[in-house]
């Protein structure tokens, strides 16, 4: 094992006519394979965590396929985004802010929410561990999403084929998580093992509404959040993600898999 700690995190369809913007365009040029060849029907998709890293990469490809993107997050981005994309201001772990969003999209159809927001502890180990640190990890990374599916739960329900994408993390499966993760973050690693819990439960209480909810690691992405070392491109990561989402059925519901599609162990 490598004494370098490691950390875990994040179908041919055609697009829709409504050209898009030359922006986007260069962006799937840029970022790979056209994703809006891949992308079964353009919906409307909700991303939280979208000012950078990951967020920011699902929210591009999102919009070069064509989809209607709600990009969510604490602050407008400095730079500005697809034409199909609108910006809602989100604080994921202030349950006013959650419900004045739910408020701001009463009647609108959401086909896939990715509750994709995260934080790290700023200092993880035992020695540095720190109560009020712990609980804010666990408020962004576990209740966030379920407070988040809670609340647009009527909009879920207006979509034909509603998905929730749980972005969560092998570093949090207790069967895998420290196979080859010399990750210490306890706050990470147990906000990540309750969010694939919640997943399951929100599975199971969601499947008679035929909404379908996995739980996705991203793999070691290239980001702020997963550090110079690691090995996978934002855009490689968001891609195998949207692949996942487009071909996600009820059957689905409940899977933990890796962004290449592999099952994850609980």
């Amino acid at each position: 094992m490598s004494t370098t700690k490691r950390r875990s995190g994040a179908s041919n369809i055609p697009a829709r006519s409504t050209p898009r913007s030359q922006g986007s365009k260069a962006w799937c040029r840029h970022g790979g394979p056209d994703l809006a060849a891949k992308l079964e029907s353009a919906g409307t998709v909700l991303i939280t965590g979208a000012r950078r890293g990951l967020g920011r990469e699902l929210v591009r490809q999102y919009a070069a396929a064509d989809w209607r993107v709600i990009a969510c997050g604490r602050a407008f981005p400095t730079v500005g985004f697809e034409e199909n994309v609108q910006f809602q201001p989100l604080d994921v772990t202030d349950p006013v802010s959650i419900h004045a969003l739910a408020g701001r999209l009463v009647g609108r159809s959401i086909d896939v929410l990715v509750n994709n927001a995260a934080v790290r502890s700023p200092a993880p180990g035992l020695e540095a561990l720190e109560a009020a640190t712990f609980l804010d990890v666990i408020s962004a990374n576990t209740l966030a999403p379920i407070l988040m599916t809670k609340a647009l739960l009527p909009n879920l329900r207006l979509a034909a084929r509603a998905i929730v994408a749980n972005i969560s993390s092998r570093a949090g499966s207790m069967t895998e998580g420290l196979l080859d993760d010399e990750d210490d973050d306890y706050a990470y690693r147990c906000s990540k093992a309750a969010l694939n819990m919640a997943t399951v439960q929100l599975a199971r209480d969601l499947k008679a509404e035929r909404i379908a909810v996995l739980a996705l690691h991203p793999g070691w992405v290239r980001t702020d959040m997963g550090g110079p070392e690691a090995v996978l491109p934002a855009a490689r990561s968001a891609r195998g993600l949207c692949g996942i989402i487009d071909r996600a059925s009820i059957k689905d519901s409940g899977s933990f898999l890796t962004f290449d599609g592999k099952p994850v162990g609980w």
